[in-house]
């Protein structure tokens, strides 16, 4: 069983930063790719961006303003996220996927308001 712990969102003006985190309990093979979700109010779900042995994906709409980057030492990965606009608002959630299981974090709002 792994077990995420997200943190780092709020509010935040619109051109403005914010980075969240994600740590795992235990350990998370380098290979297990691990993303960052998010779902705004009445939409679906939606990857955001990806990281796997060092490869990274993204969304198209947040190419060039989101960054994925991940610790292996700490089990952790982080989303860097400047630019922001008010589409960017959602719950934001941590994936990690371990052979054909996946293990999702409890989210955590951003909100991209002024």
């Amino acid at each position: 069983q792994v077990q995420l712990v997200e943190s780092g969102g709020g509010l935040v003006q619109p051109g403005g930063s914010l980075r969240l985190s994600c740590t795992a309990s235990g350990s998370i093979s380098r290979f297990y790719p691990m993303g960052w979700y998010r779902q705004a109010p009445g939409k679906q779900r939606e990857l955001v961006a990806e990281i796997r042995s060092g490869n990274t994906n993204y969304a198209e709409s947040v190419k060039g303003r989101f960054t994925i980057s991940r610790d292996n030492a700490k089990n952790t990965v982080y989303l860097q996220m400047d630019s922001l606009k008010p589409e960017d608002t959602a719950v934001y959630y941590c994936k990690v996927a371990v052979g054909v299981d996946s293990y999702w974090g409890q989210g955590t709002q951003v909100t991209v308001s002024s």
